[in-house]
């Protein structure tokens, strides 16, 4: 139930207005001066609006409302009075009023403005909410020396527009530090647009990137702005940008040089205004000499570069991460808390991570989530590992014949070095030596998914 405090020093103003108010089942607080409002919302958790008159002995209401907002932001406070002025009601508005009403009241557009209140104060409250959880959810979590320098370059950089190149190994947050960048810029209340270069086939990159007119080509059913005019203003993310073929690169470059876009099928030159933030798990300097990247991209992109080291380097880092995808695990499938023994820490702190902070939380859902104690045991990893083996094993052996057997290996290890490559067919298929054409029969042949 919402709780109105109405302050006017007179009676009978409070009176009437706490029937009305309490008629229409809101909880009423009254006071006197603007001195007792305070003492009142100091006393009383939980006011969600605030009916004060202008005039009143001691504290006068624009004084009071001047001390409700410094005090308490966010709470509305809806100004009344019988001697309303256009300049009081500026004034008012200026000191932060929700809204200034005239004496005598109407019962009508009293209710109807404190409803008006009460839902934008739950709205702002909402977005307030949502906008802490999701900070929460992108912040870099860590204390090594290579995370807090991480953090600091990522708040020295981000209230620019210098471009960024970041690199690192699969699973270690690179999508999370051009969040951050985005975050700290002055962009953050503008789009922040992610694009996986390697997973969008070479004949429609430049579609997706730059758009394209309606009947450009065979499907074009209909006009489509490309991601770079929806990053206007804001931040595009170039992921994977190692993975995009060497003809779609020269037209990125070109659109960093002259911050202009063409959609397929258009002669029209569009202007954007994005910050371009890329990232890469390759070695972009092997890839210039290889010839499989452009070195004057890479130089357009790599103005601030910025390189995030893998998990096994800051085993220090750890702990924290444990201890924060222990609780969003519990969080989410709604378990009692739970965490690790020094002992389990110890041991996961010895292990390599090949897949990173990814790998990381992937293991230790699977740990919260199988282990049937609030505390998470060294011999729980053990079992766990164990476990899983002596699963593949019996899955194995368990096969009657050499075509079954050769299947079910070559299913099992297609799958584990897709998940590697996070299901990047072009990297995967580069990593066996197998033409992509190959490896996409075989997902459909063995279903993976």
């Amino acid at each position: 139930m919402a709780k109105i405090l109405i302050v006017d020093d007179e009676d009978s103003v409070r009176k009437s207005v706490s029937m009305i108010l309490r008629y229409a089942r809101y909880e009423v607080l009254e006071a006197a001066t603007g001195r007792r409002a305070l003492t009142a919302l100091a006393e009383n958790e939980g006011v969600t609006a605030v009916l004060c008159d202008v005039k009143m002995p001691e504290m006068d209401g624009l004084e009071a409302l001047t001390k409700i907002s410094e005090t308490y932001p966010g709470l509305p406070v809806i100004m009344i009075s019988g001697h309303g002025t256009i300049d009081t009601a500026v004034e008012a508005t200026k000191r932060g009023a929700f809204d200034f009403l005239e004496k005598p009241l109407d019962q009508d557009r009293l209710l109807l403005c404190v409803r008006n209140a009460l839902e934008r104060a739950a709205l702002k409250t909402e977005a307030q909410t949502l906008r802490g959880a999701l900070e929460d959810k992108w912040r870099i979590l860590g204390e090594s020396l290579a995370i807090k320098e991480l953090r600091q370059t990522i708040e020295r950089i981000g209230p620019t527009d210098a471009r960024v190149l970041i690199t690192g190994d699969n699973g270690t947050g690179k999508e999370l530090v051009a969040r951050n960048l985005h975050a700290f810029s002055s962009r953050r209340a503008r789009p922040f647009i992610d694009v996986n270069c390697a997973a969008i086939p070479s004949e429609l990159i430049e579609s997706e990137l730059f758009g394209h007119e309606k009947g450009a080509f065979t499907g074009a059913e209909q006009q489509k702005r490309g991601r770079f005019e929806q990053a206007h203003e804001g931040t595009l993310f170039l992921d994977e940008i190692g993975d995009m073929a060497l003809e779609a690169q020269a037209k990125v470059l070109r659109v960093l040089e002259t911050n202009e876009v063409q959609r397929v099928g258009s002669s029209d030159r569009i202007k954007v205004d994005v910050r371009v933030i890329a990232a890469t798990n390759k070695n972009v300097e092997e890839e210039v000499s290889q010839g499989r990247f452009r070195e004057d991209l890479m130089f357009r992109l790599n103005v601030i570069p910025i390189h995030i080291p893998p998990l096994r380097e800051r085993p220090e880092d750890i702990q924290g991460l444990l201890e924060r995808f222990t609780v969003d695990i519990c969080h989410k499938y709604d378990l009692e808390p739970k965490s690790f023994s020094a002992e389990a820490q110890d041991h996961m702190r010895r292990l390599q991570w090949p897949g990173n902070v990814r790998e990381l939380r992937n293991f230790s859902e699977r740990a919260v989530l199988l282990s049937m104690d609030s505390e998470i045991t060294l011999e729980d990893l053990e079992r766990l590992t164990t476990k899983t083996s002596a699963v593949l094993s019996e899955s194995i052996f368990a096969i009657n014949t050499f075509e079954e057997f050769k299947a079910t290996s070559e299913r099992l290890f297609l799958q584990k070095k897709l998940e590697e490559n996070d299901w990047n067919i072009k990297r995967t298929a580069e990593s066996l030596g197998m033409q992509r054409s190959n490896l996409y029969k075989k997902i459909d042949r063995y279903n993976l998914k």
